[in-house]
């Protein structure tokens, strides 16, 4: 029976966890598998948001427009803002930048405004 008061994404992630495995959405969405698990039965701790936003552009179709690349899936901006400075890729040196920078899709931004 599906919960209709469960969230879109969350919904979302149990399918494609019950499609492929809970390892491989991990993977896909770069998160641990802890994080999947403890979601999936409403007791993750931390907060949830950016699992959400990385399901939402993972699965949902949800994009965000890099200053760097343009539209992007939501969840390969979150990966991009994880990598570390390449300084011999000038197209990573400009991620870096960005997404560490006054990027409007930051998490570090949005961080700093919550505080």
């Amino acid at each position: 029976m599906i919960d209709t008061n469960e969230p879109r994404w969350l919904t979302e992630l149990r399918a494609q966890c019950e499609k492929t495995s809970q390892r491989q959405v991990a993977e896909k969405l770069s998160v641990s598998t802890a994080m999947i698990s403890l979601a999936l039965k409403g007791t993750y701790p931390g907060n949830v948001e950016k699992l959400q936003r990385a399901v939402r552009g993972a699965y949902l179709g949800e994009t965000v427009n890099c200053p760097v690349l343009g539209e992007l899936e939501t969840n390969k901006c979150l990966a991009y803002q994880r990598e570390k400075l390449s300084a011999v890729n000038p197209l990573r040196v400009q991620l870096y930048r960005s997404c560490n920078g006054n990027c409007p899709n930051s998490e570090k931004n949005r961080e700093k405004s919550h505080d």
